[in-house]
């Protein structure tokens, strides 16, 4: 397997999940589980479960996680967009400005599309709750 191989295969947004892309990007930003909790303000078994898939952090968390990995809230969801370095290796280019534009407008929709669906979310809670 090449080096190119390698890299594009950590992060393959069709083999990889939410906790995988966690763990690869934590991995390549140094830190540890612990680490990363307490940045979070969350407990280390949180980071755990998911990185293993078993919970998934709120949309707040999830903001921080992207800000405090350096990556995109798009690809820790979907593998979509720019995935970081793989863990152990070094970025080969700095991102062009237009890269980062296209990456801004991806997160930009999903955002969004999610105030969309919590608007959506709070309509009809009020509804059952008004009924």
């Amino acid at each position: 397997m090449t080096e190119t191989d390698s890299e594009q295969t950590w992060y393959d947004p069709d083999a990889t999940t939410f906790g995988d892309r966690l763990a690869g990007a934590r991995e390549a930003s140094g830190m540890t589980q612990t680490q990363l909790a307490r940045r979070l303000g969350v407990k280390e078994k949180t980071i755990e479960k998911w990185e293993n898939d078993l919970s998934e952090p709120r949309a707040n968390r999830l903001s921080m996680l992207a800000g405090l990995l350096n990556v995109s809230i798009l690809w820790l969801i979907s593998g979509d967009g720019d995935a970081p370095d793989a863990p152990g290796e070094s970025a080969a280019s700095e991102a062009t400005l237009d890269d980062l534009l296209r990456e801004l407008r991806q997160v930009q929709a999903v955002l969004t599309r999610s105030a969309a669906r919590i608007e959506r979310l709070e309509t009809q809670i009020s509804a059952v709750l008004d009924a």
